[in-house]
């Protein structure tokens, strides 16, 4: 499972790669599907930074953080940073749908991504054999 969620994180950078080269372009978008869909408008709002971080450079350090915590196989941590990033997905797409009510290919990519990841890395949790208890051999 563990590589399963890191192929997946791996795909989800490559989408917040793509979603960071918005932000920072200012030539008109592929993306740029029709005035509902408009990757350029979502990625150069305000909202597209916090703290001035852009959402896809937050996107990528999210994904390798996952990538590396499910490599370790540390299941309980992966579970817990997909669940974080999902929250975080869901904000942006809740700007994008209330606020901006504009839909960013790249943004509904990743959440489809992130909450595949979520999902996975809970019944990853949630199949853990239980923890078989040390036995000493007493003479």
């Amino acid at each position: 499972m563990k590589y399963v969620i890191t192929i997946l994180a791996l795909g989800g950078m490559v989408v917040s790669i793509l979603a960071l080269a918005v932000h920072y372009s200012t030539d008109t978008q592929p993306c740029s599907i029709n005035e509902k869909w408009d990757c350029g408008i979502v990625n150069h709002s305000q909202y597209a930074e916090i703290v001035h971080i852009p959402g896809g450079a937050i996107g990528i350090a999210g994904y390798i953080a996952i990538a590396g915590l499910a490599l370790l196989g540390l299941r309980f941590f992966t579970f817990l940073s997909a669940l974080a990033g999902l929250a975080f997905s869901l904000y942006l797409t809740h700007i994008e749908r209330d606020i901006l009510q504009v839909w960013c290919v790249y943004c509904v990519s990743s959440l489809a991504v992130i909450s595949f990841i979520t999902v996975l890395s809970l019944w990853w949790v949630a199949t853990k054999p239980p923890r078989q208890k040390r036995t000493r051999l007493r003479i």
